[in-house]
């Protein structure tokens, strides 16, 4: 794998990065791939580690220790091969992917892994730049009719799978452009989308019929302006229908003062800035110039409102988790190769941020209807003797305000939305998903299937995409008797 001595040799090489006061003044991505010679010496440090718990590790099952090999010996063409073999969308994992890879790397054991995500990057990025990314339509049609609602990754994976073994596949998309979470849920400085449209256009020559601003359900939940399509309409004109609108209910804090203006969920503000860069107008726009912001949730969202608001022109920006702070380092010979839990500082937070944590909201307050401040207090998590698990308390007397001129909730989502599954007739588990298991990704509903956040809750684009190959061959199987594509 690589060079045999190669991990001994090169040191990790991570991606240059434009600098924070450069980067703020645009929306554009800041972090260019590799050059072909980093990206062989970072391809040599591949270990032939005999078990590739990298493989292991990753969602799709990326087969990261041939395309690592391939790229030391710059056969490009091959690497990007074995790369698309398990991934449809390797441009948008290796921009947005935490890379649980690279925490199950051998090498990770003394904290230089292979730089997987950063080869990933330039290995599609040469693909696309070499013309090698080429649509692969069907040599011949099934006949068969696919619906797929909803257009984020899950949706994407699953409609292109099914289109190159030649079912004709029709995608819906309640907004006004094809991405999902992909198009409006992650902010353009960390993915732009010209990478969606660029798959769009490649799906599209493949047989994909993508359909916009259109509604899957009943009239009364959808939104004005959009055409309306009952599900009760979907099974005469289509053989099978999946269901992939992802997990869009957002965690609520129901604390006084929530009523107030200025307090909103994260993904409202990410989606009205990400409308505001295609040029679309926004009449009663979010938006944080000259504000004191404070966001609620310490995860990917939270750190994108981060970076969202500094390049608005903050005042100031913090952060604040429930959870306690995590280590800095990880006890690797304790949780490799698992996902460690530990303190991680995004570009965002490098740009500018306080971060606090064990911070419980009380309230909101203002005047004339608006949030001027927040209260709140210090926690301690305590283990319960008898259950074990990690409880919470307040601690005494740490009450505390802070000025909140504009609020963003970033405590995840609980479910999809419940109209939707509703309107289908899905069963959904005790979480509220939909109902369906990991073999034949069959909902209770007749023709229905449901993949991605929808049907596994909150998760990592890596894991849509996986979903979405796999309900693919799930569909292929009940449409045909048997499937030649891969799980």
């Amino acid at each position: 794998m690589g060079k045999i001595t190669g991990f001994m040799e090169f040191a990790r090489i991570n991606p240059a990065y434009e600098s924070p006061a450069s980067r703020m003044r645009h929306w554009k991505e800041f972090i260019p791939p590799l050059t072909d010679e980093q990206a062989q010496i970072q391809g040599a440090r591949c270990m032939d580690c005999g078990i590739p718990f990298c493989t292991h590790a990753c969602p799709v099952n990326n087969i990261i220790p041939d395309w690592n090999d391939l790229v030391y010996k710059q056969d490009w063409q091959n690497a990007l091969s074995v790369l698309l073999s398990t991934n449809n969308f390797p441009e948008f994992t290796g921009r947005i992917c935490p890379a649980p890879c690279e925490a199950a790397c051998t090498l990770n054991l003394n904290f230089t892994p292979v730089g997987i995500k950063s080869i990933e990057h330039a290995i599609i990025d040469k693909g696309w730049a070499e013309g090698w990314v080429v649509p692969q339509p069907p040599t011949r049609k099934t006949g068969k009719h696919v619906a797929v609602v909803g257009s984020g990754p899950s949706g994407l994976a699953c409609a292109q799978q099914l289109a190159r073994v030649g079912h004709s596949v029709s995608v819906f998309e309640k907004s006004n452009r094809i991405g999902g979470l992909l198009r409006y849920g992650i902010p353009d400085f960390k993915l732009d989308k010209s990478h969606i449209d660029r798959r769009i256009a490649q799906m599209e020559a493949e047989g994909v019929e993508f359909f916009p601003s259109t509604y899957i359900g009943l009239p009364e939940h959808a939104e004005d302006g959009l055409t309306v399509i009952a599900p009760d309409d979907l099974p005469a004109e289509f053989d099978a229908i999946v269901l992939t609108g992802g997990s869009e209910t957002p965690r609520d804090l129901p604390v006084p003062g929530r009523e107030l203006r200025g307090v909103h969920f994260a993904m409202d503000f990410l989606r009205q800035q990400n409308k505001i860069n295609h040029g679309d107008r926004i009449s009663r726009p979010i938006n944080a110039k000259d504000k004191h912001v404070i966001v609620i949730g310490g995860g990917d969202t939270g750190s994108d409102c981060v970076g969202t608001s500094n390049r608005q022109g903050a005042a100031s920006v913090t952060q604040f988790e429930l959870m306690f702070k995590p280590p800095e380092e990880e006890d690797k010979l304790m949780v490799w190769p698992y996902w460690p839990l530990k303190l991680r500082t995004s570009s965002s937070h490098e740009e500018g941020c306080e971060r606090d944590w064990a911070v419980g909201t009380q309230a909101f307050e203002g005047k004339g209807g608006k949030v001027e401040k927040l209260r709140a207090t210090r926690l301690e998590w305590l283990r319960d003797k008898a259950t074990g698990q990690m409880k919470m308390r307040e601690v005494k007397n740490s009450q505390f305000e802070m000025p909140a001129d504009l609020v963003l909730l970033a405590m995840g989502f609980v479910s999809p939305v419940q109209a939707v599954l509703d309107a289908f007739g899905v069963e959904t588990d005790a979480r509220g998903n939909a109902l369906a298991n990991t073999e034949d990704y069959r909902s209770s509903a007749p023709k229905v299937f449901a993949a991605g956040d929808m049907r596994r809750g909150q998760s990592l684009v890596v894991w849509a995409i996986r979903e979405g190959r796999q309900c693919a061959r799930a569909v292929d199987e009940f449409l045909m008797g048997a499937s030649n594509l891969p799980r």
